[in-house]
Order: structure tokens, then C-alpha cells, then sequence
């Protein structure tokens, strides 16, 4: 699962975006607000609601601005449409990129996404050109401290209904099935166990490789796709 590569990226992710912390308080308050406006603003019964406040929390969302957010999406003026786009492309040297978008305007993101590819090395591609390379899975990171029992973590995970988990020097990464994400979640927090991140994404069945100009090139073309409004998540197959 190359999970070595995705402790370091959560590492950087939240450190770029806590120096961009205006720019992710708008991209969760997004995301909260499609949750709430299709499923309802009750955590309770609405998962992708729960999720992403959890997630909103992770980055230090204050609370008032993820009230707001449900707020905006249930009230009477909730007027605004967004919708997921999932653009498919190739970086520097031919990695597989998909980028996951919530827009109200696709005139208006599909050019910036095209600019951002073409001019850092890489190219939008169709439909299907990359998704092939990657699966929809639940991960959960578990950091590893002086007070984990592996034999224990490992154990639960399993019980809860995991479909495979590493051990790493770093920790412990949680892999499960989209469908059993929020039970396995709960099932460990009841447990008393703690994620670092905790996300249902698109997980590289294969990995590449990337050195110099390519690698250059490729956190430029990552940068400038992050700094886009619309741009809410981004998927690779860069080993790092």
C-alpha cells in the first residue's frame, strides 16, 4: 500500500494548508455545505456530513464556520449548486493525476484545471485515461507512539471489519471497503483509538516514481491545482 509515501503527504498537505488557512476554510466550508444540502444537517444521520466535519476539524475549522456552512445548506436561501467534477490527467513524466472538484461554474474550472496541468509538464486527458489506476477505499492512519500495541490495533482493525492494514515504523494504515469506512472508524474510536487522517479516497493500485525537473515540475503543477477555489482533493501515484 506504499503507505511510507502517504505519511509524509499528510504531513506536507497539512502544513501547506495551514499557511493557506483561508483557502481551506472555504474549500470544507464547500464540502460541508453539498453534504448538508443532500443529506441533511443532522451528523447524526447523515455520514458525509459527520465526515466532513471531522475533517473540517482536522484542519482547525472553527466551529462557527462549520455551523455557517450546514446553516447556509438547509436554510431557505440554500440557492447554491454545486457539482462533483473529477478531471483525469498526467503530470511531469506521465504519473496519473485525478482531481476531484466541487463547482457551480464548469466553464469556468475546466480551463484553470487544463492551465494548471499544461503548464507544469502535464496534460488533461478523457474519461477513464487513469481512474483504472486507482480504487475507492476507506484509509485511516494510526500514528505509532511508545504507548501502541500493535498486537491490539492490528486485532481490532480486523474485528471491526478492515480489509488489510500495514505496519510501518510511522504507524498503522487502516485499509477498508467505501460501505464498511464509518463503521470500521467507529468501531476503533470506541476503542479508544485516534486517527491522524481518516478519509475515503482513491487509492494507486500501482506507483511511479519521479526525480529531478519531473519531480520539479510535478509540486508545481500540485500547488497551483491546490490554490484553485474549486479544487477540493487530489489524487497521484507519486511514490515520495
Amino acid at each position: 500500500m506504499a503507505g511510507h509515501s502517504k505519511w509524509k503527504n499528510i504531513q506536507n498537505r497539512k502544513g501547506a494548508q495551514d499557511a493557506k488557512r483561508g483557502k481551506i476554510f472555504q474549500k470544507m466550508s464547500r464540502e460541508l455545505y453539498v453534504a448538508a444540502k443532500s443529506g441533511g444537517g443532522d451528523p447524526e444521520t447523515n455520514p458525509a456530513l459527520r465526515l466532513a466535519i471531522e475533517k473540517s476539524k482536522s484542519f482547525n475549522v472553527p466551529n462557527d464556520v462549520i455551523k455557517r456552512a450546514i446553516d447556509k445548506a438547509t436554510g431557505t436561501g440554500a440557492d447554491e449548486n454545486y457539482e462533483e467534477v473529477v478531471y483525469e490527467g498526467y503530470g511531469p513524466g506521465g504519473v496519473a493525476v485525478l482531481v476531484q472538484c466541487l463547482t457551480e461554474n464548469r466553464n469556468r474550472t475546466a480551463p484553470n484545471i487544463r492551465v494548471a496541468f499544461n503548464k507544469n509538464g502535464g496534460s488533461l486527458g478523457e474519461s477513464g485515461s487513469v481512474a483504472y489506476l486507482f480504487n475507492r477505499k476507506g484509509r485511516l492512519f494510526v500514528e505509532r507512539t511508545v504507548e501502541s500495541d500493535e498486537e491490539a490495533i492490528m486485532l481490532a482493525a480486523l474485528e471491526a471489519g478492515a480489509e488489510d492494514i500495514e505496519s510501518t515504523e510511522d504507524g498503522f494504515e487502516i485499509i477498508t471497503e467505501p460501505s464498511s469506512f464509518m463503521e470500521v472508524k467507529e468501531a476503533l474510536e470506541a476503542d479508544g483509538i485516534e486517527f491522524i487522517s481518516a478519509e475515503v479516497e482513491m487509492i494507486p493500485t500501482i506507483y511511479a516514481e519521479l526525480q529531478g525537473e519531473n519531480a520539479e515540475q510535478f509540486e508545481k503543477m500540485i500547488d497551483a491545482l491546490e490554490d484553485d477555489d474549486d479544487v477540493q482533493n487530489i489524487y497521484h501515484n507519486v511514490s515520495e
